[in-house]
């Protein structure tokens, strides 16, 4: 079994489309799939599909449900008699569903995410660079982006898009550290663009700016957040970020990249 979620919900068995057409099953699947291997209580989908404000035949169409995902599956096993239960269970108080590492697409993102933090915490900076890459290449658009999201998935659709981000920044805070900085220019004018009040990336952006050699870039960066800040938020920029722009206003060395530390971000953005 196959199930993405990074983009549009698509699900597939023994090469076989499972992806119900309804809504709510094709809701139910994605809620599944984001927990799959362990069990969802009953209460848990009724709060995704209902809220707060279940009908009383709520459990009687749950298991409809339920057995409409169980009909898609047996079409893909060519009928195979209690194939289907043997991947979505029932368990007491609720459902499990059964995958092989590997298969949900949003666990194979944070497995990713994780092996690249630690190869970034042991020194090894290209393989976090190609680890950090390798879990944002997973992502085909946002998180469930064609799926009716009830509580429980609106949390989650969030969970998963503020890790993409984090991981997007610790990508390109590894690339900064590789000495990839004019790479990363378009790249970030770009993001900081989709995220104008995002201090991490145009924070990345003043110090890609300055060691490609364009400090009134990297100041225009500071100018443009800080406008925007004081706009919508009524707030200053980090004390961090304004340490940041004095250091590109003094031509600070700790800025250089061939200073044999890279960890500028460290002392100024982070």
């Amino acid at each position: 079994m196959r199930i993405l979620v990074l983009g549009s919900l698509d699900a597939e068995l023994e090469g076989v489309s499972i992806l119900p057409t309804a809504a709510k099953p094709r809701q139910i699947l994605a809620l599944l799939a984001i927990y799959a291997n362990q069990v969802l209580p009953v209460s848990a989908l009724m709060e995704e599909i209902w809220g707060d404000a279940p009908p009383r035949s709520a459990l009687t169409t749950l298991q409809t449900y339920i057995l409409q995902l169980r009909r898609c599956m047996e079409k893909a096993l060519d009928g195979e008699p209690g194939g289907s239960k043997e991947l979505l269970l029932t368990r007491h108080g609720g459902y499990l569903l059964h995958t092989e590492p590997g298969s949900i697409d949003a666990h194979e993102h944070d497995r990713l995410a994780s092996l690249g933090q630690r190869a970034f915490d042991r020194g090894e900076h290209q393989m976090a660079a190609d680890l950090f890459r390798e879990a944002l290449g997973l992502w085909r658009g946002p998180a469930l982006v064609d799926v009716r999201t009830g509580p429980l998935l609106e949390i989650e659709a969030m969970r998963l898009e503020e890790s993409r981000l984090g991981v997007l920044e610790r990508r390109i805070d590894v690339e900064l550290r590789l000495g990839r900085h004019a790479e990363l220019l378009t790249d970030l004018t770009t993001l900081t663009a989709r995220h104008p009040l995002h201090e991490g990336l145009h924070a990345q952006s003043m110090v890609a700016f300055y060691r490609a050699g364009r400090p009134s870039a990297a100041l225009d960066v500071f100018q443009n957040l800080r406008a925007r800040l004081v706009e919508e938020l009524g707030i200053e920029p980090s004390q961090r970020l304004q340490l940041l722009q004095r250091a590109v206003l003094g031509s600070d060395p700790a800025l250089d990249v061939d200073n044999g530390t890279g960890r500028v971000l460290d002392r100024f953005a982070r």
